[in-house]
């Protein structure tokens, strides 16, 4: 059995490609990070995602989303 791992050191999300269909999860939960980009591109509010979405946090989703900011300024650089 495949072990999980942590791709990206510092960021609260895990890997494992026997679980969750390979999909990067926030850290302690089983729920995609994805499912975060598509709730908020829908329109549903960071708040609104993280009452639907218990186990993660506040933190992990500020965490992620800036992770996905500093990306995207740095490919742009």
């Amino acid at each position: 059995m495949a072990q999980d791992i942590y791709p990206i050191p510092g960021l609260p999300v895990w890997q494992n490609v026997e679980r969750m269909s390979g999909a990067p999860c926030f850290a302690g939960t089983r729920v995609p990070v994805e499912s975060l980009f598509e709730n908020l591109e829908g329109g549903v509010s960071l708040n609104q995602y993280l009452e639907a979405f218990e186990g993660v946090t506040r933190e992990q989703a500020i965490a992620v989303l800036e992770h996905a900011r500093r990306t995207i300024i740095r490919a742009a650089a």
